[in-house]
């Protein structure tokens, strides 16, 4: 009769752990797709930046620094790998396009350019888009992280090497600050 108990209580644990294993199985592969839909966001971004570049080239000649840094930024952006160098990446290639916006308004032509407003627009449609993939990337995350530390399911993570995955944070606390408005 004892042996009987003890193979039915391994029985369960055994299904538990598996139970468990399944689960973080599946929120690990939900922060990769997280982590795709992010990365095709950018990779939309990084094609639509060459296009707001040569168009402002011909209006830009006197801002040649302000248009190299861009293109350095969306290179080093497309080089790099892992969530914390990309999100550095991608917060330094924001702050040149905020560079390059900025520059744009002083000139008139050019902000009123019908291929300008046409690659504005679908840049900021892609931004949009980026920031909806990363709340949803580090929901995500969040849930595959607390599930991996929490008891008992840490046990299960420890054993078979359930890291704890990293999240796509603002580094530039500009981002952070609500901007200012001035009707004066």
């Amino acid at each position: 009769m004892f042996g009987w108990i003890l193979l039915i209580v391994v029985v369960l644990l055994v299904f538990w752990a598996v139970g468990i294993y399944n689960t973080l199985v599946r929120l690990r592969k939900r922060c990769d797709n997280g982590w795709a839909q992010i990365d095709v966001q950018l990779k939309r971004r990084y094609d639509l930046i060459p296009n707001l570049v040569e168009t402002a080239k011909g209006y830009l000649k006197h801002e040649k620094e302000v248009l190299e840094n861009v293109t350095k930024a969306r290179q080093q952006a497309i080089d790099v790998s892992g969530v914390k160098n990309q999100a550095q990446a991608e917060n330094f290639l924001t702050q040149t396009l905020r560079s390059l916006f900025a520059v744009v308004e002083n000139y008139p032509d050019l902000k009123a350019n019908q291929n300008m407003l046409a690659v504005q627009e679908e840049l900021v449609s892609t931004e949009n888009k980026i920031s909806f993939a990363r709340q949803h990337y580090n929901d995500t995350v969040m849930r595959y992280n607390t599930r991996t530390e929490v008891f008992p399911s840490s046990i299960v993570a420890g054993t078979f090497g359930f890291d704890e995955r990293d999240f796509f944070e603002l580094e530039d606390e500009a981002q952070r600050e609500a901007p200012k408005v001035d009707f004066s």
